[in-house]
């Protein structure tokens, strides 16, 4: 995965507001445009949306679009 790829959400855990998955619902495919240190041992990934909002994953949420 790298900054500026296209990426669809294919599965979201549990730490995302049902407001956040009705969005995804809609539009699950975004632009990647930074990393995100997640744990101790763990890099996610920032993924930019239509309608300006944005949100962190873990990779194995995600998949080029």
């Amino acid at each position: 995965m790298e900054v500026g790829q296209k990426v669809k959400v294919v599965r979201v855990r549990d730490r995302i507001d049902n407001d956040t998955v009705a969005k995804l619902k809609q539009n699950p495919v975004g632009t990647i445009t930074s990393y995100k240190m997640v744990d101790g041992s763990g890099v996610g990934v920032v993924v930019q949306f239509d309608g300006n909002f944005s949100i962190w994953f873990f990779e194995d949420e995600l998949q080029p679009a």
